[in-house]
């Protein structure tokens, strides 16, 4: 199975990540999760995207916040997968990172997921995997199914006085 990468640009991204973390886990993906600035390490980042795939890398996923140039600049490396993760910072409730990651250039792709939503980041990179994975296709459809069966419940559980 293909691992996933996990970039973020800082540190104090870590705990906006932990989502992503807990599916990858769930899920059984192998993953890494590293600390690469596309301003203060970009040869390091780029090293890092550039061998990503002979590294058994099948999807990089990359947060950042503010000036989130994180996504793009591992993209204009690999042509793997890149997912972006805008990252709410205390300046413009994360609108400046959500289209810093989104605004691409033709030619250099990046998916983008929800402000802050790592959770939904490994969901995608999952259903990625999972294309050429049949095991993990099929954890993802039961784990499907388990939110649409929680749904019902609450909904047959409903009560409205």
């Amino acid at each position: 199975m293909k691992k996933v990468a996990i970039i973020m640009g800082s540190d104090s991204d870590l705990p906006v990540l932990k989502p992503a973390f807990e599916q990858l886990r769930k899920l059984e993906i192998p993953f890494e999760a590293h600390v690469y600035s596309a301003h203060r390490t970009p040869v390091e980042a780029a090293e890092f995207a550039r061998n990503a795939r002979d590294n058994g890398f099948g999807v990089l996923i990359a947060a950042a916040g503010k000036a989130a140039h994180l996504a793009g600049a591992l993209a204009a490396q690999t042509t793997l997968p890149i997912i972006g993760i805008p990252v709410k910072s205390s300046t413009l409730d994360g609108l400046d990172a959500l289209l810093s990651t989104v605004q691409m250039p033709a030619g250099m792709p990046v998916a983008t997921v929800a402000i802050d939503g790592a959770a939904n980041a490994a969901l995608l990179a999952a259903q990625m995997i999972a294309i050429e994975d049949a095991d993990l296709a099929a954890r993802l459809n039961a784990q499907r199914k388990a939110q649409h069966d929680a749904v019902i419940a609450k909904n047959n559980a409903l009560i409205i006085d």
